[in-house]
């Protein structure tokens, strides 16, 4: 579709998300009550790989093309001390992906999966939202554009990550406007402050909810008023992905943060993602609770870059291989009692 114009065209859009294909994750599910094992025995696996058949509206699954998108932005509100790392360290960040030198690029390669990074206006930092709103309505609509156009051609699985100093201030502002509580429920050690650092993220996101008020309820004014150029991509990738009917893996706290909003705007608008993991982030095991997202994994990171979701395909895959590949009942000439 064309780029989005206008935040109510981005709102109607929303509102209108396609289902998964029932058929074939039923057909997918009856699949798995013949293969030969006990029925249930693979545990998550074979939900996985039904949920996998259902978007992806084929009985066998596949993972040939897995796209990560790390989209990566700067944040004005940085000048409050609330990260243990300068702003421009975002754009060095930029530069290591570009090299192939941090974590991502290892955990791609090795599941499989092709890694883009997306840096959006990274020499310049978003305002400090808790005194204005982070972007204009012109700026937020780049972002969310950017994010939708990035996921095309129909991928069987898409990644999202992220990479932003500061961003964790702005994913709890955001948990914080549409989840309620106060700054100090949803801030963590983020890049790893101290307790002073902790209150000043605590303070930050109590400041915003008093300087942007009730516009904080609308969904996309929160992500508007409160977050940041990337979280903004993340969640116009999430919406483009379900319009294409593209399962999602969602990566640590920002990135549920980001996808926050689509729930909150259709209660079924978070079926085509899957939590990978839970972080060592304060809030992300409280958001997902809320969410109701049960993760996949729980290895205390807390890295980011898409790193926690990207173990996570190889999950999927052995998920995929086992629903594809194992012999029925039948066709292995097996009693199924």
């Amino acid at each position: 579709m064309n780029a989005f114009t206008s935040i109510a065209d981005l709102r109607a859009a929303c509102r209108d998300l396609p289902a998964l294909d029932d058929q074939m994750a039923n057909q997918a599910r009856d699949r798995q009550g013949m293969l030969t094992k006990p029925p249930g025995s693979l545990g998550r696996l074979e939900d996985l790989a039904v949920w996998l058949a259902g978007w992806q509206g084929q009985v066998k699954p596949t993972l040939d093309r897995v796209e990560i998108f790390i989209f990566a932005g700067s944040h004005g509100v940085t000048a409050r001390g609330v990260s243990a790392f300068p702003a421009e360290v975002t754009a060095q960040m930029v530069a290591n992906f570009e090299a192939g030198g941090a974590a991502i690029n290892q955990l791609a390669k090795h599941a499989g999966a092709s890694l883009t990074v997306i840096p959006l206006t990274v020499d310049q930092p978003t305002a400090d939202f808790t005194i204005a709103p982070a972007m204009s309505e012109q700026s937020f609509l780049h972002a969310i554009n950017a994010g939708y156009g990035a996921v095309k051609d129909r991928p069987d699985l898409v990644v999202l990550g992220e990479m932003g100093i500061g961003n964790t201030t702005a994913a709890a502002a955001i948990a914080c406007a549409l989840l309620g509580g106060e700054g100090a429920d949803w801030v963590g050690r983020g890049t790893g402050v101290d307790d002073e650092g902790l209150q000043r993220k605590a303070s930050a996101v109590d400041d915003a909810m008093t300087c942007h008020g009730e516009a904080l309820s609308e969904p996309l004014e929160a992500l508007r008023r409160v977050g940041g150029r990337e979280l903004a991509a993340m969640f116009g990738a999430m919406l483009a992905a379900r319009h294409q009917r593209v399962p999602v893996l969602l990566d640590g706290f920002v990135t549920t943060a980001a996808a926050l909003p689509l729930a909150k705007l259709d209660p079924n608008g978070l079926a085509h993602a899957w939590a990978a993991h839970v972080s060592a982030e304060a809030g992300h095991r409280r958001l997902l609770e809320a969410l109701q997202l049960k993760p996949l994994l729980d290895l205390g990171m807390r890295l980011g870059e898409g790193s926690g979701a990207c173990l996570a395909v190889n999950i999927l895959r052995g998920a995929v291989a086992c629903h594809n590949g194992m012999a029925t009942f039948a066709e292995a000439s097996v009693s199924d009692g």
